[in-house]
């Protein structure tokens, strides 16, 4: 006698139902650890090395001096939570953003001068320009995933520590925040379910993909500014990819 397919797997599906899923209630912070910081300011650290090592024509003034700025501004948001934040500081975040600001400017001045420097046919260093194209399209990638991981949702200590009911509003639509309807070993890790809240490296996943598709990808930016900063990201990489391109193109058909 053949066994009914579906009588099989009831008592599996049964199992799989009750087994215990660790669920939080959406407004429940208790179980959230406090802000690390520590991919964030490995980043910007990577992000400050690899300003030092530009070519002289594309660096502001000395060399040192804006890889120390930022170094120092690092140094000065760790210390002020060495291991984990779980207070808001106001100092902080603003040196944070100031941190995040100084990275975004100096980059786009390297960038407008790397774009000068592409278009010039009469440079002699093309193989040292494209190897700059890629330092600055990577600082591209890594100070916009600071500044989402900064605005995000009030910030990343407001997002470890607030009551979701008390949450501004999200800038980012992760998968995580639509994943409460799925299969059950998904839905355990959604938002709702286990009060899951975006990481640094959610955040420069996002960066990374939308320098690389020159739009979003599974993540949707939700408010204007969020939409404003992943407009202006693209654009940027967009250039550069584009005139790397034409740049190696042309030193082909030489």
């Amino acid at each position: 006698m053949v066994p009914n397919d579906d009588h099989a797997a009831e008592p599996a599906v049964s199992r799989l139902k009750g087994m215990p899923v660790h669920r939080r209630s959406p407004q429940s912070n208790t179980g959230r650890r406090g802000l690390v910081r520590a991919p964030a300011a490995a980043a910007t650290v990577v992000a400050a090395a690899i300003y030092g090592l530009l070519p002289d024509t594309l660096i502001i003034g000395p060399r040192l001096v804006v890889p120390c700025l930022e170094i120092g501004l690092i140094l000065a948001v760790m210390v002020t939570n060495p291991h984990r934040s779980a207070h808001h500081s106001r100092r902080s975040r603003l040196m944070s953003l100031a941190l995040i600001l100084l990275i975004a400017l100096t980059n786009l001045v390297s960038l407008v001068l790397l774009i000068g420097q592409l278009i010039a046919s009469s440079t002699g260093h093309g193989r040292l320009l494209l190897l700059a194209a890629g330092q600055v399209w990577i600082t591209n990638v890594i100070v916009f995933a600071a500044a989402y991981w900064e605005l995000d949702r009030g910030g990343p200590v407001a997002r470890t520590r607030t009551d979701r009911r008390h949450l501004a509003l999200a800038d980012f639509r992760f998968t995580q925040d639509e994943d409460a309807d799925t299969a059950p070993e998904v839905e355990a890790g959604s938002s709702q379910r286990s009060d899951w809240v975006p990481s640094f490296v959610d955040y420069l996943y996002v960066s990374l993909t939308n320098s690389s598709a020159f739009s979003p990808t599974d993540t949707m930016p939700l408010s204007p500014r969020a939409k404003i900063l992943m407009g202006v990201q693209a654009t940027a990489a967009l250039v550069t990819s584009v005139l790397v391109i034409a740049k190696g193109i042309s030193g082909l058909s030489k």
